[in-house]
């Protein structure tokens, strides 16, 4: 016997993929940016590829932002898989069960996996650790959108963070960095998206398509 258990909502789904499509445009974006690997022949005059670049990636970061508005919001207006404390596994017992997930990866184990209906304590940890580098990623581009208008709002509001950095280097260091840090996280989180799926059978990658999962009837979940 299985049951249909309900875990996101429409609006979780729908930040997730814009998301998702914001995050590949800036990196593939932001890389040209910083090192063009190609540009428009003939006469330059003609062509403004740099300026068409740039205004994808300013507007791709402003879709991002508005997502993430949006699910700061739903941190508090969700439901119990989709709230802030989903988010924070620091309990003893999500500490416990974040080892027992990594001890399940590693030795090729799922049976040995906590049960959990929404994120386990190792993919709390690291969607909150991503939403960082997501504000990292914010707070440095804007820091470099603004070195555009000396006195503009942007360049007033964030400019004294950049003796903070370390200089305007640091920050484009940084912002570069972190970009890399998205590019090694996607491939991760699909792998073991798609693994789960198919050694643990409980419907991961599906349920942020339709919201969420068929479980067995009477299985217990750690998070129920």
């Amino acid at each position: 016997n299985f049951k249909w258990v309900s875990l996101w909502g429409l609006p979780i789904r729908t930040m997730h993929w814009i998301a998702t499509l914001g995050i590949l445009t800036l990196a593939v974006t932001g890389l040209y940016i910083g090192k063009p690997y190609f540009v428009a022949g003939g006469d330059t005059s003609e062509h403004f590829l740099m300026g068409r670049v740039r205004f994808i990636h300013f507007t791709a970061a402003a879709v991002l932002v508005m997502t993430g508005i949006v699910r700061v919001y739903w941190l508090f207006a969700g439901n119990r898989y989709e709230r802030w404390r989903a988010l924070f596994p620091f309990t003893g017992k999500r500490l416990k069960d974040m080892a027992r997930q990594v001890r399940s990866y590693v030795m090729i184990r799922p049976e040995e996996a906590p049960a959990y209906l929404g994120h386990n304590p190792l993919q709390q940890l690291s969607y909150t650790g991503l939403y960082l580098v997501v504000l990292v990623q914010v707070v440095s581009g804007f820091v470099m959108y603004g070195q555009a208008e000396p006195g503009g709002f942007f360049y007033t509001t964030l400019n004294w963070l950049v003796p903070l950095f370390g200089g305007l280097p640091v920050v484009r260091f940084v912002h570069h960095v972190f970009t890399w840090i998205f590019l090694l996280f996607i491939p991760i989180h699909i792998y073991l998206a798609v693994r789960a799926d198919i050694l643990e059978h409980n419907s991961t990658v599906s349920s942020m398509i339709s919201g969420g999962r068929i479980v067995t009837e009477g299985r217990r979940f750690e998070d129920e």
